[in-house]
Protein backbone atom coordinates (compact mmCIF):
# COMPACT_ATOMS: atom_id res chain seq x y z
CA UNK A 1 0.00 0.00 0.00
CA UNK A 2 3.09 2.44 0.44
CA UNK A 3 3.71 3.12 -3.31
CA UNK A 4 2.17 5.77 -5.06
CA UNK A 5 2.21 4.80 -8.53
CA UNK A 6 -0.94 2.54 -7.49
CA UNK A 7 -4.57 3.52 -6.21
CA UNK A 8 -4.87 2.49 -2.04
CA UNK A 9 -5.33 -0.84 -1.26
CA UNK A 10 -6.39 -0.43 2.71
CA UNK A 11 -9.82 1.51 3.49
CA UNK A 12 -10.95 4.77 3.05
CA UNK A 13 -10.21 5.54 6.61
CA UNK A 14 -6.45 4.82 6.71
CA UNK A 15 -6.17 6.38 3.53
CA UNK A 16 -7.06 9.83 5.53
CA UNK A 17 -3.97 8.82 8.07
CA UNK A 18 -1.82 8.12 5.33
CA UNK A 19 -2.51 11.73 3.66
CA UNK A 20 -2.28 13.03 7.64
CA UNK A 21 0.65 11.25 7.97
CA UNK A 22 2.66 12.21 4.80
CA UNK A 23 2.69 9.27 3.65
CA UNK A 24 1.01 10.16 0.32
CA UNK A 25 -0.95 12.88 -1.07
CA UNK A 26 -4.30 13.63 -2.32
CA UNK A 27 -3.37 14.11 -5.60
CA UNK A 28 -0.82 11.45 -5.82
CA UNK A 29 -4.09 9.32 -5.02
CA UNK A 30 -5.96 10.86 -7.66
CA UNK A 31 -3.37 10.42 -10.25
CA UNK A 32 -3.23 6.96 -8.99
CA UNK A 33 -6.99 6.03 -8.85
CA UNK A 34 -7.33 7.99 -12.43
CA UNK A 35 -4.10 5.95 -14.10
CA UNK A 36 -5.85 2.81 -12.79
CA UNK A 37 -9.52 3.39 -13.96
CA UNK A 38 -7.84 4.11 -17.47
CA UNK A 39 -6.11 0.82 -17.80
CA UNK A 40 -9.34 -1.07 -16.12
CA UNK A 41 -10.98 -3.76 -18.05
CA UNK A 42 -13.87 -3.57 -15.52
CA UNK A 43 -15.89 -0.65 -16.97
CA UNK A 44 -16.84 0.60 -13.56
CA UNK A 45 -16.88 4.42 -14.18
CA UNK A 46 -18.73 6.43 -17.04
CA UNK A 47 -17.92 9.84 -16.40
CA UNK A 48 -14.87 11.49 -15.23
CA UNK A 49 -13.70 15.25 -14.59
CA UNK A 50 -10.05 14.80 -14.01
CA UNK A 51 -9.57 18.51 -14.31
CA UNK A 52 -12.00 19.13 -11.75
CA UNK A 53 -10.48 16.43 -9.30
CA UNK A 54 -7.03 17.57 -10.26
CA UNK A 55 -8.13 21.08 -8.42
CA UNK A 56 -10.08 19.35 -5.79
CA UNK A 57 -6.72 17.70 -4.33
CA UNK A 58 -4.89 20.21 -4.76
CA UNK A 59 -6.67 21.99 -2.05
CA UNK A 60 -8.10 18.93 -0.22
CA UNK A 61 -8.63 19.60 3.71
CA UNK A 62 -6.70 16.39 4.95
CA UNK A 63 -8.67 17.09 8.39
CA UNK A 64 -12.15 16.45 7.03
CA UNK A 65 -13.09 12.81 7.68
CA UNK A 66 -13.15 11.80 3.71
CA UNK A 67 -10.47 15.05 3.28
CA UNK A 68 -8.96 13.89 -0.22
CA UNK A 69 -10.12 10.43 -0.92
CA UNK A 70 -11.08 9.71 -4.34
CA UNK A 71 -14.79 9.22 -4.64
CA UNK A 72 -16.81 7.36 -7.08
CA UNK A 73 -20.63 8.80 -7.63
CA UNK A 74 -22.86 6.48 -8.74
CA UNK A 75 -24.79 7.72 -12.36
CA UNK A 76 -28.15 7.79 -11.02
CA UNK A 77 -27.01 10.50 -8.03
CA UNK A 78 -27.16 14.00 -9.34
CA UNK A 79 -23.83 16.19 -9.44
CA UNK A 80 -24.17 19.65 -10.78
CA UNK A 81 -22.57 19.99 -13.72
CA UNK A 82 -22.16 16.45 -14.79
CA UNK A 83 -24.07 13.69 -16.98
CA UNK A 84 -27.36 12.83 -15.33
CA UNK A 85 -28.50 10.02 -17.58
CA UNK A 86 -30.52 7.59 -15.45
CA UNK A 87 -27.81 5.34 -17.50
CA UNK A 88 -30.00 5.52 -20.25
CA UNK A 89 -29.47 6.56 -23.48
CA UNK A 90 -32.49 8.43 -24.20
CA UNK A 91 -31.15 11.11 -21.45
CA UNK A 92 -27.15 11.06 -22.60
CA UNK A 93 -27.02 14.50 -23.22
CA UNK A 94 -28.88 15.53 -19.85
CA UNK A 95 -26.72 17.71 -17.27
CA UNK A 96 -27.69 17.56 -13.49
CA UNK A 97 -28.72 21.21 -12.10
CA UNK A 98 -28.20 20.35 -8.55
CA UNK A 99 -26.28 18.15 -6.32
CA UNK A 100 -27.80 15.27 -4.08
CA UNK A 101 -27.56 16.13 -0.42
CA UNK A 102 -25.77 12.66 -0.10
CA UNK A 103 -23.10 14.04 -2.24
CA UNK A 104 -23.29 17.65 -0.96
CA UNK A 105 -22.57 16.42 2.14
CA UNK A 106 -20.18 13.66 1.45
CA UNK A 107 -17.62 16.66 -0.63
CA UNK A 108 -18.11 19.44 1.44
CA UNK A 109 -18.68 18.31 5.31
CA UNK A 110 -16.49 15.03 4.77
CA UNK A 111 -14.22 16.89 1.95
CA UNK A 112 -14.26 13.46 -0.46
CA UNK A 113 -13.26 14.37 -4.03
CA UNK A 114 -16.16 13.66 -6.26
CA UNK A 115 -13.87 12.28 -9.36
CA UNK A 116 -16.69 10.64 -11.60
CA UNK A 117 -19.78 8.73 -12.00
CA UNK A 118 -20.20 4.98 -11.46
CA UNK A 119 -21.73 3.09 -14.22
CA UNK A 120 -25.83 1.59 -12.93
CA UNK A 121 -28.10 -0.39 -14.07
CA UNK A 122 -31.25 1.52 -16.40
CA UNK A 123 -33.20 3.89 -13.70
CA UNK A 124 -31.70 1.36 -10.77
CA UNK A 125 -34.01 -1.20 -12.49
CA UNK A 126 -32.17 -4.05 -12.79
CA UNK A 127 -29.79 -6.74 -10.53
CA UNK A 128 -27.70 -6.58 -13.77
CA UNK A 129 -24.92 -3.72 -14.35
CA UNK A 130 -25.27 -3.99 -18.25
CA UNK A 131 -26.99 -0.93 -20.22
CA UNK A 132 -27.25 0.05 -23.99
CA UNK A 133 -25.27 3.20 -23.05
CA UNK A 134 -22.71 1.85 -21.25
CA UNK A 135 -22.72 -1.69 -21.75
CA UNK A 136 -21.47 -4.02 -19.12
CA UNK A 137 -19.49 -3.73 -15.86
CA UNK A 138 -17.66 -6.88 -14.58
CA UNK A 139 -17.12 -8.04 -11.44
CA UNK A 140 -13.31 -7.77 -10.06
CA UNK A 141 -13.28 -10.97 -8.52
CA UNK A 142 -14.00 -12.98 -11.62
CA UNK A 143 -14.12 -10.95 -15.64
CA UNK A 144 -17.47 -11.95 -17.34
CA UNK A 145 -19.27 -12.07 -13.94
CA UNK A 146 -21.37 -8.95 -12.73
CA UNK A 147 -20.85 -6.94 -9.36
CA UNK A 148 -24.82 -6.69 -9.42
CA UNK A 149 -26.67 -3.79 -9.32
CA UNK A 150 -28.23 -1.18 -9.78
CA UNK A 151 -24.91 0.20 -7.75
CA UNK A 152 -22.79 -2.35 -9.38
CA UNK A 153 -20.55 0.14 -11.19
CA UNK A 154 -19.53 1.26 -7.63
CA UNK A 155 -19.45 -1.88 -6.18
CA UNK A 156 -16.77 -3.02 -9.21
CA UNK A 157 -14.54 0.35 -8.41
CA UNK A 158 -14.52 -0.13 -4.94
CA UNK A 159 -13.82 -4.14 -4.59
CA UNK A 160 -11.11 -3.56 -7.84
CA UNK A 161 -8.86 -1.28 -5.89
CA UNK A 162 -10.10 1.66 -8.24
CA UNK A 163 -11.01 4.39 -5.38
CA UNK A 164 -11.50 3.11 -1.49
CA UNK A 165 -15.42 4.56 -1.39
CA UNK A 166 -18.24 5.26 -3.86
CA UNK A 167 -21.88 6.30 -3.23
CA UNK A 168 -24.90 3.62 -3.64
CA UNK A 169 -28.77 3.75 -3.63
CA UNK A 170 -30.78 0.81 -2.59
CA UNK A 171 -34.40 0.55 -3.54
CA UNK A 172 -35.04 -2.93 -3.39
CA UNK A 173 -31.00 -4.35 -2.92
CA UNK A 174 -29.26 -2.09 -5.15
CA UNK A 175 -26.94 -1.72 -2.26
CA UNK A 176 -26.74 -5.67 -0.35
CA UNK A 177 -26.29 -7.45 -4.04
CA UNK A 178 -23.74 -5.76 -5.31
CA UNK A 179 -21.73 -5.92 -2.16
CA UNK A 180 -22.90 -9.23 -1.66
CA UNK A 181 -21.13 -10.46 -4.95
CA UNK A 182 -18.27 -8.21 -4.69
CA UNK A 183 -17.30 -8.66 -0.71
CA UNK A 184 -17.64 -5.18 0.14
CA UNK A 185 -19.91 -3.99 3.13
CA UNK A 186 -23.25 -2.84 2.20
CA UNK A 187 -25.61 -1.26 4.79
CA UNK A 188 -29.34 -0.75 3.80
CA UNK A 189 -29.85 2.06 6.50
CA UNK A 190 -33.57 3.15 8.23
CA UNK A 191 -35.41 4.62 5.65
CA UNK A 192 -34.86 8.34 5.69
CA UNK A 193 -31.51 8.13 7.31
CA UNK A 194 -30.17 10.28 4.75
CA UNK A 195 -32.17 12.67 3.02
CA UNK A 196 -32.55 12.60 -0.82
CA UNK A 197 -33.06 15.95 -1.18
CA UNK A 198 -33.21 18.44 -2.65
CA UNK A 199 -35.55 17.06 -5.59
CA UNK A 200 -37.43 14.03 -3.79
CA UNK A 201 -39.99 12.13 -4.99
CA UNK A 202 -41.24 10.10 -2.47
CA UNK A 203 -42.83 7.19 -4.54
CA UNK A 204 -43.10 3.64 -3.16
CA UNK A 205 -41.07 4.71 -0.09
CA UNK A 206 -38.46 1.79 -0.60
CA UNK A 207 -35.53 4.11 -1.46
CA UNK A 208 -32.35 4.57 0.56
CA UNK A 209 -29.05 6.17 -0.43
CA UNK A 210 -25.84 4.82 1.18
CA UNK A 211 -22.21 3.59 0.33
CA UNK A 212 -20.32 0.93 -1.14
CA UNK A 213 -17.16 0.47 1.13
CA UNK A 214 -14.47 -1.98 1.89
CA UNK A 215 -14.94 -1.84 6.09
CA UNK A 216 -17.36 -1.55 8.72
CA UNK A 217 -15.64 1.80 9.88
CA UNK A 218 -15.75 3.84 6.72
CA UNK A 219 -19.47 2.62 6.65
CA UNK A 220 -20.11 4.00 9.75
CA UNK A 221 -17.60 7.27 9.12
CA UNK A 222 -20.47 8.14 5.73
CA UNK A 223 -23.03 7.44 8.08
CA UNK A 224 -21.81 9.62 10.32
CA UNK A 225 -20.92 12.37 8.05
CA UNK A 226 -23.69 12.28 5.48
CA UNK A 227 -27.22 11.57 7.87
CA UNK A 228 -29.74 13.73 9.35
CA UNK A 229 -32.92 15.81 8.43
CA UNK A 230 -33.38 18.00 5.25
CA UNK A 231 -36.72 20.25 5.33
CA UNK A 232 -37.06 19.27 1.66
CA UNK A 233 -37.22 15.66 2.39
CA UNK A 234 -40.13 15.52 5.02
CA UNK A 235 -39.55 11.92 6.03
CA UNK A 236 -35.88 12.02 6.37
CA UNK A 237 -35.03 11.65 9.75
CA UNK A 238 -33.10 13.83 12.86
CA UNK A 239 -29.69 13.35 12.80
CA UNK A 240 -27.46 10.60 15.03
CA UNK A 241 -23.81 11.34 15.67
CA UNK A 242 -20.70 9.11 17.05
CA UNK A 243 -21.40 5.50 14.85
CA UNK A 244 -17.85 4.87 14.19
CA UNK A 245 -16.49 6.26 17.74
CA UNK A 246 -18.79 3.92 19.10
CA UNK A 247 -18.03 1.12 17.35
CA UNK A 248 -17.63 -2.07 19.47
CA UNK A 249 -18.64 -0.28 22.46
CA UNK A 250 -22.08 -1.91 21.60
CA UNK A 251 -21.07 -5.55 21.30
CA UNK A 252 -22.02 -6.39 24.80
CA UNK A 253 -25.57 -5.09 23.43
CA UNK A 254 -26.22 -8.15 21.53
CA UNK A 255 -24.92 -10.83 23.91
CA UNK A 256 -28.36 -12.79 24.87
CA UNK A 257 -29.82 -11.32 21.70
CA UNK A 258 -32.12 -13.59 19.47
CA UNK A 259 -32.11 -14.60 15.62
CA UNK A 260 -33.44 -16.62 13.12
CA UNK A 261 -32.16 -18.07 10.09
CA UNK A 262 -33.93 -17.64 7.32
CA UNK A 263 -32.88 -18.97 3.72
CA UNK A 264 -36.15 -18.82 1.95
CA UNK A 265 -36.72 -14.97 3.46
CA UNK A 266 -39.35 -13.36 1.32
CA UNK A 267 -39.84 -16.65 -0.52
CA UNK A 268 -36.63 -16.72 -1.94
CA UNK A 269 -35.16 -19.75 -3.72
CA UNK A 270 -31.00 -19.92 -2.19
CA UNK A 271 -28.14 -22.10 -3.78
CA UNK A 272 -28.30 -24.98 -0.93
CA UNK A 273 -24.25 -24.72 -1.40
CA UNK A 274 -23.85 -21.65 -0.36
CA UNK A 275 -26.54 -21.77 2.58
CA UNK A 276 -24.56 -24.10 3.64
CA UNK A 277 -21.43 -22.23 3.79
CA UNK A 278 -23.41 -19.49 5.18
CA UNK A 279 -25.05 -21.37 7.37
CA UNK A 280 -21.42 -22.26 9.06
CA UNK A 281 -20.92 -18.38 9.50
CA UNK A 282 -24.10 -17.29 10.68
CA UNK A 283 -23.49 -19.98 13.94
CA UNK A 284 -19.50 -18.76 13.87
CA UNK A 285 -20.96 -14.92 14.55
CA UNK A 286 -24.07 -15.76 16.23
CA UNK A 287 -21.28 -17.38 18.99
CA UNK A 288 -18.87 -14.60 18.78
CA UNK A 289 -21.44 -11.68 19.41
CA UNK A 290 -23.52 -14.05 22.46
CA UNK A 291 -26.76 -14.50 19.98
CA UNK A 292 -28.78 -17.01 20.63
CA UNK A 293 -31.15 -18.48 17.23
CA UNK A 294 -34.30 -19.39 17.71
CA UNK A 295 -36.56 -21.19 15.80
CA UNK A 296 -39.37 -18.96 14.20
CA UNK A 297 -41.83 -18.46 11.23
CA UNK A 298 -40.62 -16.14 8.96
CA UNK A 299 -43.29 -16.37 5.88
CA UNK A 300 -43.95 -12.93 4.17
CA UNK A 301 -46.96 -11.86 2.85
CA UNK A 302 -46.20 -11.26 -1.15
CA UNK A 303 -46.79 -7.60 -2.66
CA UNK A 304 -48.02 -9.23 -5.50
CA UNK A 305 -48.17 -8.09 -9.52
CA UNK A 306 -49.74 -4.45 -8.30
CA UNK A 307 -45.83 -3.69 -6.57
CA UNK A 308 -44.83 -4.13 -9.70
CA UNK A 309 -47.06 -1.81 -11.64
CA UNK A 310 -46.40 0.92 -9.18
CA UNK A 311 -42.57 0.75 -9.07
CA UNK A 312 -42.69 1.41 -13.37
CA UNK A 313 -44.93 4.46 -13.24
CA UNK A 314 -41.89 6.92 -12.19
CA UNK A 315 -39.88 5.78 -14.92
CA UNK A 316 -43.02 5.70 -17.65
CA UNK A 317 -43.55 9.28 -16.90
CA UNK A 318 -39.86 10.24 -17.51
CA UNK A 319 -39.86 8.43 -20.87
CA UNK A 320 -43.29 9.42 -21.58
CA UNK A 321 -42.64 11.64 -24.26
CA UNK A 322 -39.86 9.61 -26.12
CA UNK A 323 -42.17 5.99 -25.92
CA UNK A 324 -42.62 4.18 -27.72
CA UNK A 325 -39.81 5.40 -30.09
CA UNK A 326 -37.32 4.52 -27.71
CA UNK A 327 -37.82 0.90 -26.81
CA UNK A 328 -35.12 -0.14 -29.16
CA UNK A 329 -32.54 1.96 -27.24
CA UNK A 330 -34.00 0.67 -23.65
CA UNK A 331 -32.82 -2.69 -21.96
CA UNK A 332 -34.62 -5.28 -22.47
CA UNK A 333 -35.67 -5.26 -18.77
CA UNK A 334 -36.68 -1.89 -18.80
CA UNK A 335 -38.70 -2.39 -21.90
CA UNK A 336 -40.37 -5.43 -20.90
CA UNK A 337 -41.17 -3.88 -17.69
CA UNK A 338 -43.00 -0.69 -19.25
CA UNK A 339 -44.80 -2.88 -22.05
CA UNK A 340 -46.25 -5.09 -19.38
CA UNK A 341 -47.13 -2.44 -16.87
CA UNK A 342 -48.59 0.09 -19.12
CA UNK A 343 -51.81 1.79 -18.42
CA UNK A 344 -52.62 -0.60 -15.46
CA UNK A 345 -51.83 1.53 -12.78
CA UNK A 346 -55.34 2.95 -11.53
CA UNK A 347 -57.70 3.26 -7.87
CA UNK A 348 -57.81 -0.37 -7.92
CA UNK A 349 -54.13 -1.09 -8.22
CA UNK A 350 -53.39 1.45 -5.61
CA UNK A 351 -55.84 0.52 -3.13
CA UNK A 352 -54.46 -3.30 -3.15
CA UNK A 353 -51.12 -1.66 -3.40
CA UNK A 354 -51.74 -0.11 0.23
CA UNK A 355 -53.41 -2.93 1.64
CA UNK A 356 -50.64 -5.24 1.09
CA UNK A 357 -47.78 -2.48 2.17
CA UNK A 358 -49.98 -2.87 5.35
CA UNK A 359 -49.94 -6.38 6.01
CA UNK A 360 -46.30 -6.54 5.05
CA UNK A 361 -45.60 -3.82 7.72
CA UNK A 362 -47.98 -5.31 10.47
CA UNK A 363 -45.71 -9.01 9.54
CA UNK A 364 -42.88 -7.78 9.89
CA UNK A 365 -43.78 -6.10 12.99
CA UNK A 366 -45.06 -9.39 14.40
CA UNK A 367 -41.82 -10.89 13.71
CA UNK A 368 -39.52 -8.38 15.17
CA UNK A 369 -41.40 -8.65 18.10
CA UNK A 370 -40.41 -12.08 18.32
CA UNK A 371 -37.14 -12.04 17.29
CA UNK A 372 -34.38 -9.31 17.44
CA UNK A 373 -32.93 -10.62 13.96
CA UNK A 374 -32.89 -11.92 10.58
CA UNK A 375 -30.19 -13.70 9.21
CA UNK A 376 -30.68 -14.79 5.46
CA UNK A 377 -28.04 -14.17 2.00
CA UNK A 378 -27.61 -11.33 0.41
CA UNK A 379 -28.13 -12.55 -2.90
CA UNK A 380 -29.28 -16.43 -3.91
CA UNK A 381 -26.31 -17.73 -5.47
CA UNK A 382 -22.39 -16.28 -6.73
CA UNK A 383 -22.24 -13.55 -9.30
CA UNK A 384 -24.15 -14.73 -12.55
CA UNK A 385 -22.57 -13.84 -16.21
CA UNK A 386 -21.85 -9.96 -16.81
CA UNK A 387 -24.05 -9.69 -20.18
CA UNK A 388 -26.82 -11.53 -18.26
CA UNK A 389 -29.59 -13.23 -19.06
CA UNK A 390 -30.28 -12.73 -15.59
CA UNK A 391 -30.82 -16.45 -14.02
CA UNK A 392 -33.93 -18.66 -12.82
CA UNK A 393 -34.29 -19.62 -9.91
CA UNK A 394 -33.62 -22.71 -8.41
CA UNK A 395 -37.06 -24.02 -8.79
CA UNK A 396 -36.90 -22.60 -12.25
CA UNK A 397 -39.81 -20.71 -12.03
CA UNK A 398 -39.13 -17.08 -12.16
CA UNK A 399 -36.48 -14.54 -13.22
CA UNK A 400 -33.35 -14.29 -11.08
CA UNK A 401 -33.86 -10.58 -10.65
CA UNK A 402 -37.17 -11.30 -8.77
CA UNK A 403 -35.55 -14.02 -6.74
CA UNK A 404 -32.36 -11.56 -6.13
CA UNK A 405 -34.81 -9.03 -4.96
CA UNK A 406 -37.39 -11.68 -2.51
CA UNK A 407 -34.13 -11.71 -0.50
CA UNK A 408 -33.56 -7.70 -0.05
CA UNK A 409 -36.86 -6.29 -0.89
CA UNK A 410 -38.37 -6.83 2.40
CA UNK A 411 -36.02 -4.05 4.01
CA UNK A 412 -36.57 -1.61 1.49
CA UNK A 413 -40.71 -2.05 2.11
CA UNK A 414 -40.95 -2.23 5.80
CA UNK A 415 -38.08 0.39 6.19
CA UNK A 416 -35.56 -1.60 8.46
CA UNK A 417 -32.16 -1.45 8.50
CA UNK A 418 -29.97 -4.35 6.89
CA UNK A 419 -26.49 -5.46 6.28
CA UNK A 420 -24.69 -7.47 3.86
CA UNK A 421 -21.30 -8.85 5.38
CA UNK A 422 -18.60 -10.68 3.50
CA UNK A 423 -18.98 -14.88 4.56
CA UNK A 424 -15.89 -16.15 2.42
CA UNK A 425 -15.85 -17.33 -0.99
CA UNK A 426 -17.46 -20.01 -3.37
CA UNK A 427 -15.61 -20.91 -7.01
CA UNK A 428 -13.61 -17.79 -6.16
CA UNK A 429 -16.69 -15.66 -6.38
CA UNK A 430 -17.89 -13.87 -2.94
CA UNK A 431 -21.00 -14.66 -0.82
CA UNK A 432 -22.25 -12.86 2.15
CA UNK A 433 -24.94 -12.94 5.12
CA UNK A 434 -27.42 -10.37 4.98
CA UNK A 435 -28.97 -9.60 8.82
CA UNK A 436 -32.17 -7.63 9.38
CA UNK A 437 -32.70 -5.89 12.45
CA UNK A 438 -35.86 -3.60 13.53
CA UNK A 439 -35.92 0.19 12.96
CA UNK A 440 -32.78 2.27 14.05
CA UNK A 441 -30.75 -0.68 14.89
CA UNK A 442 -28.03 0.34 12.67
CA UNK A 443 -25.48 0.27 15.51
CA UNK A 444 -26.14 -3.27 16.32
CA UNK A 445 -25.96 -4.14 12.60
CA UNK A 446 -22.50 -2.59 12.61
CA UNK A 447 -21.51 -4.41 15.70
CA UNK A 448 -22.41 -8.07 13.36
CA UNK A 449 -20.24 -6.48 10.70
CA UNK A 450 -17.22 -5.37 13.38
CA UNK A 451 -17.24 -8.61 14.57
CA UNK A 452 -17.30 -11.26 11.36
CA UNK A 453 -14.36 -8.32 10.10
CA UNK A 454 -12.30 -8.90 13.37
CA UNK A 455 -12.99 -12.77 13.27
CA UNK A 456 -13.30 -14.22 10.15
CA UNK A 457 -11.83 -10.70 8.15
CA UNK A 458 -12.19 -10.89 4.35
CA UNK A 459 -10.21 -8.83 1.55
CA UNK A 460 -10.61 -5.16 1.02
CA UNK A 461 -9.97 -6.05 -2.57
CA UNK A 462 -10.07 -8.48 -5.34
CA UNK A 463 -6.81 -10.29 -5.70
CA UNK A 464 -6.27 -9.38 -9.40
CA UNK A 465 -6.49 -5.42 -8.51
CA UNK A 466 -4.50 -2.83 -9.35
CA UNK A 467 -0.97 -3.46 -6.57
Amino acid sequence: MSSTDTPWMGDAVSLVEAFRNKQRSPLEELHASLHAIDKSSLNSFSYLDPEGAIERAKRADVSLPFGGVPLGVKELDAVEGWPYTEACVVFQDRIAPYTSVMVSRATELGGANHIGLCTASEFGGVNVTRTVINGATHNPWKHGHTPGGSSGGSAAAVAGGLVTIATGGDGGGSIRIPAGFTGLVGLKATFGRIPRAPHVELGNLTVNTGVMARSVRDTARWFDVCNGHDARDPLSLQRVENWENELGTHAHSLHGKTAVLAPSWGGAVVSPTMWQQLEEYAAHLTAATGVRIISLDTTLPSMGAAWSISGMIEIQMQLAEHWPQCADVLTPEMRFGIEATLGKYGAEARARIESRRAQVNQRMAEIFGAVDFVITASNPDVAFAAEGPLPSNFGGLEAGMGNNGKLTFPANMYGNPAISIPSGLIDGLPVALQINGPHFSEQLLLEFGLAMERTRPWALVAPHSPC
